[in-house]
């Protein structure tokens, strides 16, 4: 500290219609809002800030991380400079403003925080033509619950000042703690710059076998492992967990570098956007390959020449093997989670270990309650997001180092695992396809007439025919949520259509970057003989999908020809 106390200032400004957070607390929109329109990012700071009650705002810690997109870096130093002027102690931030997602929720909970501040747009694109995003993390280290979410808007709608010291200045790259007196201000406002890696990796220490892991990656008969962090905030973790703590040869990793366009690419780890690895995979050379998105909290899983573990698949194998992590045999397996969306190969796992499925609507937030009042030990969902109890956030790089302790209790590759978890209990066949960039008012009534078709009485019982195949409808609903532990009712959570032999179809509206809109389409359907396990998915679910089309008139309606096929 030196000089003169730095000013506190309140500036004037006027609210913005659609600041409304996303689930969990997070805003999702085009960079150049956030960089071009005046007091955009600090009236939603602002609004966070304001939605913590002022006793627990004084003086109390907050952390703040990043995945290192363009803008990340100025609104970093936006953030500061608010959370001092609005009364709070403390900020841990990671070396260069660099902290994947499940960091953030790990340092959180170790330093028993307020809560958080992510600077992400997850696995959409980065750059001045991408995307950005500011998600606010709760005090249990898990994505804010809808009733903070709601608050923040509120405040966000009726705002008309917000506080900030804007002769505050940082050093992101120092490690350490820096000072600042401030105006009117007792105690000096404390920014302590930390590694990024070194506290979750503490907890990964506590939850592995890491002599187990390392043994399968060293050595002459050593699994050789590709691992693709997409330029995004992964890197360090990658380099500093898999490389330098556990062994793998520094070749395996690739793409370690955060860069703030990502390298021109869409950092979403699945067949669509992560071909630089898929390619790497079908050559034969590597048994096991992974990518993380640009936070770090979504993977996939991929094993020698290519083969695909889909996510319902991946949580389903992890549930049956957790018997090979010393963090369950010691705590346990209490319950599962899985969102609505997610396939049912959950569901037959848990029915022979005799645990119960929690059921949730799309939003990990929904897991939350469930893990903190010792309900669930596991969840995940579709969408690539898998995690556990030792979080409150899905964890890309946990589910990965799972995958090879299984790996190396069972001495399989990851193709004998899956095809072995097949015959035990059957396969899920399962696609996602996803129709982006819809106009919001065109969506809303394709869900609207769908739901008052699939809603009535009559519906019930209909078959439809296609080719040699027949489907009855068993059961339909507009999916609605009843938390076991707090009693809370979230409705309108997708459309499903149960068939008479557990094929499902689900429609869901998702809106997350708040401009344009996305109609999400699953299919999935179950195939118990091991003779039928060799099929390709999108060949067995077509019938299914000519149905979906039929009863949607989906591609009649947007004028599109076809979705993008996520898993």
């Amino acid at each position: 500290m030196e000089g003169s106390p730095i000013p506190v200032l309140t500036v004037p400004t006027a609210p913005y219609e659609d600041q409304r957070p996303a689930g969990g607390g997070g805003l999702r929109r085009p960079t150049g809002l956030f960089e071009g329109q005046r007091n955009y990012l600090p009236n939603f700071i602002q609004s966070v800030l304001s939605s913590i009650d002022l006793r627990d705002r004084q003086g109390c810690t907050m952390v703040v991380g990043s995945d290192g997109r363009y803008f990340s870096r100025t609104a970093t130093e936006i953030v500061v400079q608010m959370a001092a002027a609005n009364g709070i102690g403390r900020l841990i931030i990671g070396q260069n403003g660099i902290l994947s997602t499940p960091a953030v929720s790990c340092i959180i909970r170790k330093i028993k925080a307020a809560g958080g501040i992510i600077l992400t747009a997850s696995h959409c694109p980065g750059g001045p033509g991408g995307e950005f995003g500011v998600k606010f993390n709760v005090a249990n280290g898990g994505p804010a619950p809808d009733v903070v979410s709601d608050k923040i808007y509120q405040i966000s709608k009726t705002i008309e000042e917000y506080a900030i010291c804007p002769d505050l200045r940082i050093d992101l790259s120092r490690l350490g703690r820096q000072e600042f007196d401030l105006e009117n201000k007792f105690k000096p406002f404390r920014v302590e710059i930390v590694d990024p890696v070194d506290i979750y990796l503490n907890l990964l220490r506590t939850i592995f076998d890491f002599n187990a892991i390392k043994s399968l990656l060293t050595g002459p008969g050593q699994l050789k492992i590709r691992v693709d962090a997409m330029h995004g905030v992964m890197g360090p973790y990658v380099r500093k967990v898999l490389c330098d703590e556990l062994g793998a040869p520094a070749n395996s990793a690739i793409n370690c570098v955060p860069l703030e366009d990502f390298g021109g690419q869409h950092p979403d780890p699945n067949l669509t956007y992560a071909t630089t690895l898929l390619e790497a995979m079908k050559g034969g050379e590597y048994g096991f390959g992974a990518a993380f998105d640009a936070d770090g909290d979504r993977y996939m899983i991929l094993g020698q020449n290519g083969f695909f573990v889909s996510p319902s698949d991946s949580l389903a194998i992890i549930a049956a093997n957790l018997s090979c992590i010393p963090y369950f045999r010691q705590m346990g397996v209490r319950g599962f989670g899985r969102s609505m969306p997610t396939s049912t190969a959950l569901d037959r796992v848990a029915k022979s270990m005799k645990v119960p499925v929690y059921e949730t609507p799309a939003g990990w937030r929904f897991f939350s309650n469930l893990m903190d009042s010792g309900r669930c030990s596991l969840c995940g969902e579709e969408s690539f997001g898998t995690g556990s109890d030792h979080l409150r956030e899905k964890d890309g790089l946990w589910a990965v180092l799972v995958w090879l302790s299984i790996i190396a209790a069972r001495k399989q590759s990851v193709e004998e695992i899956v095809r072995d978890h097949w015959a035990k209990f059957g396969r899920h066949y399962y696609c996602r396809f996803d129709y982006e960039g819809l106009e919001p008012k065109t969506t809303y009534y394709i869900m609207r007439d769908l739901e008052a078709l699939l809603t009535d009485k009559s519906f019930i019982g209909q078959q439809f025919a296609v080719g040699s195949h027949v489907y009855s409808v068993a059961k339909t609903d507009s999916f609605e949520y009843v938390d076991p532990v707090d009693g809370t009712v979230t409705k309108k959570q997708g459309l499903r259509i149960i068939f008479s032999d557990a094929s499902r179809l689900i429609f869901r509206l998702s809106s997350s970057s708040g401009v344009r809109a996305t109609i999400r389409l699953y299919a999935e359907s179950y195939e118990r003989d091991p003779s039928g396990h060799d099929q390709e998915p999108q060949a067995v679910l077509s019938p299914l999908i000519a149905i979906a089309l039929k009863i949607s008139q989906i591609h009649e309606r947007t004028g599109r020809r076809g979705p993008t096929v996520i898993t």
